[in-house]
């Protein structure tokens, strides 16, 4: 099953901490952390992004991104707070999302240019459990960029070097203030609730991609998350898998 083939690498790097210098023999430990701030996301689907609810993009892939603005945070004794760590993917032609994982048309972590060595480890480490990240796909890199992000009005204007920007705005509901999605089918703790809202533009120059998209799917979320809460989630997800895995096993013989 794929989902629970994403759960084993997620449960992989959780147990893959900083630990430089460490004897071969001993056990790594899992070093705790924790983030709060703002997630920005947007990415090629109509809104609503129909890969969270298990259906396939609404064009041939879905390429989008996920950028953490964390306020305040921690790995282990490393501050965090005012960093900022991204994430741009593309999945497969045809492939719903949790049939990405691992084979990601390409998947590009970058990292606050603000982080000195040991934030940019930290970053990475969070960002192999909280983001698409790597998951075993074969095109993937990690680079250095300034991101920032200016809100001006109803527009929230993000910008990662010269190479990616969008705005997006949300879009109200049927019944007044902004329209909120909870708990999707494909939800992990980052996504647990989000506003839905719309890009105005959408450029990206990078990873051999030329993106250059209007009113695609747009995403505002807020967040706490901690390594406990990811250490439960995996496990939870990997244990459900593996008993639908089971059942289907036997409904096949």
């Amino acid at each position: 099953m794929k989902r629970f083939s994403l759960a084993l690498l997620i449960l992989a790097a959780l147990a893959s901490p900083l630990a430089v210098g460490a004897p071969q023999e001993e056990k790594p430990r899992q070093v705790k952390w924790k983030i709060t701030g703002q997630l920005e996301e947007a990415c090629s689907c109509d809104a609503a992004c129909p890969c969270w609810f298990g259906s396939k993009p609404t064009k041939a892939t879905c390429g989008g991104n996920q950028v953490i603005f964390i306020q305040k945070g921690n790995y282990g004794n490393i501050k965090l707070d005012g960093l900022a760590v991204a994430n741009y993917a593309q999945s497969p032609e045809n492939q719903t999302m949790m049939d990405s994982f691992g084979k990601w048309n390409f998947s590009t972590n970058y990292i606050d240019e603000k982080a000195n060595a040991e934030q940019r480890k930290a970053l990475e480490a969070i960002a192999a459990v909280v983001l698409p990240s790597n998951n075993s796909s074969k095109n993937f890199k990690t680079v250095s960029a300034p991101i920032t992000r200016k809100i001006e009005g109803k527009d929230h204007i993000i910008t990662i070097g010269n190479v990616a920007t969008f705005t997006g705005h949300l879009v109200e509901g049927g019944l007044g203030g902004s329209s909120k999605i909870t708990n999707p089918p494909g939800a992990d703790p980052l996504h647990h609730q989000y506003a839905q809202g719309k890009t105005t533009k959408m450029t990206y120059n990078d990873s051999d991609q030329n993106w250059d998209w209007q009113d695609s799917n747009y995403m505002l979320g807020t967040f706490t998350l901690d390594s406990d809460q990811y250490t439960k989630f995996v496990a939870g997800l990997a244990q459900k898998m593996a008993k639908k895995e089971k059942t289907e096993s036997a409904e096949k013989k």
